[in-house]
This record gives C-alpha cells, structure tokens and sequence, in this order.
C-alpha cells in the first residue's frame, strides 16, 4: 500500500470525481484531498466510514466504562439482575 496513491489535489477531485470516487470504493481505503499542498478533506467509502464511526463508539463506552471502575461506581451482578427482574415484575 502506497499512501502517496491516496492523496490527490482539489483539481483531480474536480476533473475525476468519478475515478476517485471507484477507486475508493474498490480499495476501501481513504483519499486525502490537498487544496494548495495542505491536506483538507478525506474522502471515505460508506461502509468502511460506518465501521469507523462504530468503531469511536465502542471506543468512548470502554473509556466510560473504565471511568466508572476508577471513580467507584460499580455493582455486583447479582444487584444488576435483582434490579432487572424487580423492574421486570413491576412493569407485569
């Protein structure tokens, strides 16, 4: 993989949105669009943006996840299925 491959100036994008838009699609890998030398927008195929997005979101609960067990705020399974079936009996 060669990232020089994945970075095209703004003009490129103007004149070959279409090849730009297959080959990003075909590898699954991101396009850098530089405007006068500095990179200012990355182009990304749908699914592998999903991914990413996904990905950030799994991220971000393990983090908050971990906060929780630093700061103490934690409980034993057992509570944590007591209070599900008492809020499942009251709901009946």
């Amino acid at each position: 993989m060669n990232i020089t491959n994945d970075i095209k100036p703004v003009t490129y994008l103007k004149s070959r949105a279409a090849d730009l838009l297959n080959q990003i699609n075909e590898t699954r890998r991101p396009v850098i669009i530089t405007q006068n030398g500095e990179p200012r927008a990355v182009l990304q195929d749908p699914e592998s943006y999903e991914n990413m997005r996904n990905a950030i979101g799994l991220l971000k609960l393990i983090s908050q996840g971990e906060s929780d067990v630093r700061d103490g705020r934690v409980k034993l399974q057992e509570e944590v299925f007591n209070d599900i079936e008492n809020s499942l009996k009251e709901k009946l």
